[in-house]
């Protein structure tokens, strides 16, 4: 049995209590350490700071386990969104985690981290043989996976991942998620004034806007959507505006359909600024590459009995959201994102249940103990 739901508030509770927000994870990942190596295991922090921006680096440990046994991989990030300083778990009756509704609560990811020690500490603690456990501990998540993106993959074993960063019905899992590309198209025409000599202006707001609205936006298909989120320019409304930028995504569960649509982003924007005789500027980043995990493959069978084993249901879906995994897939790493008990994330309505963590942490558990 795992410990009764106190301790694991306990757990859960201290780690909410410190800032931890992307590239600033120092404190965290100091008592991490502590934390850990309390119980025998000893996170060695890499040197990736310099590389992400953060003020710290990932955490990594290895847990030996029996002889000839598969190793799988556990992966959680430090890192909250903001607003999350001085945040304050708030215990209900029923067993249900918010915040005091100033701040995110931090269940993303930090619900993740509670049960993973959990499972880790009762593995050790009770002295059962289990397969050989690597745990990944990644700064920065939230800003498309820098610290993952970062990470050495030449100190990893495992072929087989799990990522606590879903939120959902405990026993979900998510099998496939998608590319995400974030773009700038900036247009610089020409100011005059718009009363007396507009004619000698190059209106840079209507040359982005005749772009804007030739491109295909929303749900393009069911794999599929783009976004154009900001739009800025001009200076005064009697001056026609010189200089506009318009900045979006583009996510697709198919890598070479999200190519294809961000080639005709660019193309529209270019030639609308042609004809307008403007100048034309395009940044693009490709922040994650799509996978798809193969429901018949390992990861998806020791889940699924995993999963069984608890007696829950297990049940699998796409995403539209990424997570470190995206980066585990493209170093040949199957894995799954599964569910944490983290709901409403990314806003100040953030909330989890200590009895679902610990759902999370017997899941574990049956993973690690699984027969090679």
């Amino acid at each position: 049995m795992m410990r009764e739901n106190e301790k694991i508030a306990e757990v859960f509770g201290k780690l909410v209590s410190i800032d931890s927000p992307s590239l600033k994870e120092r404190e965290m990942a100091d008592y991490l350490k502590k934390l850990f190596g309390e119980i025998g295991v000893e996170l060695e922090e890499d040197q990736t700071g310099e590389a992400t921006g953060s003020n710290a680096g990932n955490l990594f440990a290895r847990l030996e386990g029996e002889a000839g046994s598969e190793p799988l991989l556990l992966g959680v990030h430090m890192d909250t969104v903001e607003p999350s300083r001085n945040k304050k778990a708030v215990f209900h009756p029923d067993g249900t985690v918010t915040s005091n509704g100033t701040t995110v609560l931090g269940a993303d990811d930090l619900a993740g981290v509670t049960a993973i020690y959990e499972a880790v500490r009762y593995l050790k603690e009770k002295n059962i043989p289990h397969r050989t456990v690597e745990i990944l501990i990644t700064t920065g998540e939230e800003l498309y996976c820098k610290g993952a993106n970062a990470f050495d993959y030449s100190k990893v074993r495992s072929k087989e991942a799990y990522a606590l960063d879903l939120s959902g019905k405990i026993g979900a899992a998510a099998y496939a998620a998608p590319t995400l590309i974030s773009f700038s198209a900036s247009v610089k025409g020409k100011a005059a004034h718009a009363g007396f000599y507009p004619e000698k202006g190059i209106n840079s707001i209507q040359a982005a806007a005749k772009a804007i609205a030739r491109l295909p936006q929303g749900r393009i298909d069911e794999n599929t959507t783009a976004n154009i989120g900001v739009f800025a320019g001009g200076t005064g409304t009697n001056i026609v505006p010189e200089a506009c930028t318009a900045k979006g995504e583009i996510r697709s569960l198919n890598h070479e359909i999200a190519m294809k649509l961000l080639k005709e982003y660019h193309e529209i924007f270019q030639e609308e600024a042609e004809k307008a005789r403007a100048v034309f500027e395009w940044e693009e980043k490709l922040n994650i590459i799509a996978y798809e995990t193969d429901l018949g493959g390992k990861a998806a069978e020791n889940y699924r009995k995993a999963v069984e084993k608890t007696g829950l249901e297990p049940e699998f879906e796409k995403t539209f959201g990424g997570s470190d995994n995206n980066v585990f897939a493209q170093h040949g790493i199957e894995g799954l994102v599964i569910a944490t008990s983290m709901n409403q994330v990314h806003s100040c309505s953030e909330y989890c249940s200590i009895p679902e963590i610990r759902q999370v942490s017997e899941i574990l558990v049956n993973l690690c103990t699984a027969e090679k």
